[in-house]
């Protein structure tokens, strides 16, 4: 038996013999063993063993054995293995010998898709075969012309080995030639050889799986035994007689040694009492039919003390013929038990006689009065009618109450009837059948009555059915339409997800683009700064060196009682400078103060100055649009620098429960530089925006790091108008701009990198179902 971790046909054919080897044993030994006890009665107890004849079927069957699908999938032009294996399953789907590749226990073979291979459960193990070489294996074809070629060679050899081709029959084409059919017949000869001989069977056991000496593994051993069957022989022995011979052959194998009184008995009588006269146990041997049996080596005991000197002879013949005459004697005590159960059957008989007669006389009596009995039997059974009646009856909507009374008298009709019949002992057929046919009138009547009845009931109903028929085909008509309008609005959802998707990929490569534009622009402002720096050292070198001249100069005029003329300070790029010398240096701003000083001046209103209630003034009267766009960005500056100096001194160790945004969200703000606010066609409405991310709420409790909810925004423009959030566990939180912003993310949409995000923009009608669903009021938007 071969198992690999790659099996392919070779394995499939050598396992197929085995197959048909362990059923030859199992019928051999096991079956015909068992066959011949039953067969001569002796009682043996079935010895359960396990029979592969459905596997061989599986494999060799004509109609669609494997063997046969393989042929069949051979002879196609374009043969596959995938092709050859799905009729493999489809073919012996649900037969428990055969499944699919995941079935398997091992990881190797569950990879297979189920086109690739098959398990085949054979009696010593499943094994999984992998079918993509299984066509090419089982092709032995040879072309015409090769094969007359190797006819007309003068090798002895070759020619012996193509002797029996047909050379020349195929016109040039391929002959198909199967290897499992060659394999197959050569198999069931060798079975035809096997069952002429006389075969003994010799079983390896591998006793380890290392293949080395003086190791013994019990349990590989004992699992070999017991797939192979051996256990079931030893069983079979256990219980057996191995040792058997006909009556006949035993009486002539000892019929010299005995006396002529004892040759004249018949063989089995001869058997019987030899061996209940050698006093043997009755466990170790039996009488069959036509044959004794015996345990192992009792026949060998038994020949021997047959054979043995003539006083020990003389012995057994003695016992012999006391048991012979004990029989007989149990025979007569037997024939006088017989004889008083004979006595008792003939009493028996008697007590039967009268049981007869009684009989008879019952029948005569019946016989006299089956008319009547007959009589009450069709009249009673026309109550069955009447309970039916009285169910149609109670079916009628009107005039139930009198159809109810008139089924009442015709009961009580059939209940008259059948009294005259019992009260009167002499009336005749003609007048029981006068009774019940006055009877089946009434019914009649009466049901035809309840039929119209109920006909005209049943219109009625009719009608009533095809006006909700009516009614329910308009329903379905609008429940259609409405299913329409659904695939239409999922239609333009898809198609406004695609635009937003499409939107996101223009941003992110606006974005990127800018990116880029500030990264180059950060590299020169770097370059202009060093290059600064560099003109600022010089700068400070020359005015050292200026001021250690003028020292000198005042030295050199203090001993001279000269006078020192002061010069005009240099410049950065070395010309004098007419300002003062207390003011000679420039402040060099860092590149973030440089940005913001950029995003000011490019600003049409400075607003940074504003008090707030000129802000809020300026919102609630001015009408340029321009204005109220620069007053909100200042408000959401302002919230935004409030935050931070809010977060900065609050303790290190507190959560913030009150976080306004995701963290994510945050971070992208922080990491986003300083950009000048996009502007908006204020005149056509902002453009509105919807999104959804995840959002776990800070807390202490590490349990609640794992629980996450859900945060919603709608931008009205570059802020937030609508902010919701949504955890399992916590009531919903509603903010709305112009009352809860304190608590509201004071980003704007290109700070908070939403638009960036893939999957986090959704439509309006998710945002607005939520927000209703969750006790939002609707959203009135700017100027309505």
């Amino acid at each position: 038996f071969e198992y690999f971790t790659v099996n392919s046909f070779e394995q499939f054919c050598i396992n197929y013999c085995n197959e048909k080897l362990q059923k030859f044993f199992n019928d051999n030994i096991l079956a015909a063993e068992q066959d011949l006890y039953k067969r001569e009665g002796l009682n043996v107890p079935e010895i359960k063993f396990t029979d592969n004849q459905d596997i061989i079927e599986l494999i060799e069957s004509k109609s669609s054995g494997i063997f046969n699908l393989l042929d069949e999938e051979s002879k196609l032009p374009k043969p596959s293995y995938a092709h050859f294996t799905s009729e493999v399953h489809s073919a012996w789907q649900g037969h428990y010998r055969l499944s699919l590749p995941r079935a398997s226990r091992l990881k190797a073979h569950r990879v297979l898709r189920d086109d690739e291979g098959f398990l085949v459960r054979h009696f010593a193990g499943a094994v999984c075969y992998n079918t993509n070489q299984f066509i090419e294996k089982n092709n032995d074809a040879l072309h015409a012309s090769l094969e007359g070629l190797v006819q007309e060679s003068e090798n002895p050899l070759l020619k012996r080995l193509f002797a029996s081709g047909k050379v020349g029959a195929t016109k040039g084409k391929l002959a198909f030639i199967s290897v499992g059919s060659k394999f197959k017949t050569q198999l069931g000869e060798l079975m035809d050889k096997l069952e002429k001989n006389g075969t003994n069977f010799i079983r390896c056991i591998k006793p380890n799986s290392r293949m080395i000496d003086h190791e013994f593994e019990g349990g590989l051993a004992l699992a070999q035994l017991k797939c192979s069957g051996t256990t079931s022989v030893l069983e079979l022995m256990e219980y057996g007689y191995p040792s058997r011979v006909p009556f006949n052959e035993l009486y002539n194998m000892y019929k010299s040694f005995l006396p002529p009184e004892l040759a004249r008995l018949n063989p089995r009588t001869f058997c019987e009492a030899m061996l209940h006269s050698l006093k043997l146990n009755n466990k170790d041997f039996k009488f069959g039919i036509t044959k004794v049996f015996f345990r192992p080596g009792k026949f060998v005991e038994f020949d021997r003390i047959m054979k043995s000197d003539p006083e020990n002879l003389k012995a057994i013949v003695a016992n012999v013929k006391k048991w012979l005459v004990r029989s007989r004697w149990i025979k007569s005590v037997f024939c006088a038990i017989c004889v008083i159960k004979l006595k008792n059957r003939i009493i028996y008989r008697n007590k039967c006689v009268l049981l007869a007669q009684k009989t008879i006389r019952g029948y005569l009596a019946r016989k006299r009065h089956q008319p009547r009995i007959k009589g009450i039997v069709k009249i009673n059974a026309i109550k069955t009618n009447l309970g039916k009646m009285q169910e149609v009856a109670t079916q009628l909507k009107t005039e139930r109450d009198s159809m109810l009374r008139q089924v009442a008298d015709i009961q009580r009709a059939i209940e008259d009837a059948v009294g005259r019949i019992k009260g009167n002992a002499r009336i005749t057929p003609a007048e029981i059948d006068a009774l019940y046919a006055g009877v089946m009138s009434k019914i009649d009547a009466q049901m035809k009555t309840i039929h119209v009845k109920l006909q005209e009931q049943r219109n009625a109903e009719e009608q009533e059915r095809l006006r909700k028929i009516q009614a329910a085909l308009e329903a379905e008509r609008r429940i259609k339409e409405e299913e329409e309008r659904r695939l239409r609005e999922e239609e333009e959802n898809r198609r406004k997800k695609a635009e937003m998707e499409a939107r996101r990929k223009e941003e992110e490569a606006r974005r990127l683009r800018q990116e880029e534009e500030d990264r180059k622009a950060a590299l020169a402002l770097q370059a202009q700064l060093e290059k600064e720096a560099q003109e600022d050292i010089k700068y400070r070198q020359q005015l050292e060196q200026e001021r250690r001249d003028h020292e000198l100069a005042l030295r050199l005029a203090q001993e001279s009682n000269g006078q020192v003329e002061d010069s005009p300070p240099l410049l950065r790029n070395g010309t004098p400078e007419v300002t003062p010398l207390g003011n000679p240096n420039r402040l060099i701003r860092s590149e973030a103060i440089r940005a913001q000083q950029q995003l000011i001046e490019k600003q049409k209103h400075d607003l940074s100055k504003w008090k707030y209630s000129e802000l809020r003034d300026a919102i609630n009267t001015s009408c340029d649009i321009e204005l109220l766009e620069a007053c909100r960005h200042e408000f959401h500056r302002r919230l935004k620098v409030y935050h931070a100096w809010k977060a900065k001194n609050r303790k290190r160790t507190t959560m913030d429960e009150n976080e306004r945004a995701p963290r994510s969200v945050m971070e992208a703000a922080a990491r986003a530089p300083p950009r000048l606010p996009q502007k908006q066609d204020l005149t056509n409405g902002s453009v509105h925006r919807y999104f959804r991310i995840p959002f776990v709420r800070p807390s202490n409790n590490p349990e609640d790091a794992n629980k996450r909810g859900w945060w919603y925004a709608h931008f009205d423009g570059q802020y937030v108008a609508r902010q919701m959030e949504l955890h399992a566990d916590k009531p919903p939180i509603l903010l709305v701009a112009g009352v809860d912003d304190m608590q509201m993310c004071e980003l704007s949409l290109e700070e908070t990198g939403l638009t960036r995000k893939r999957g986090a923009e959704i439509l309006e009608h998710e945002f607005n179902r939520e927000w209703e669903r969750n006790g939002g009021k609707p959203y009135k938007k700017a100027g309505k």
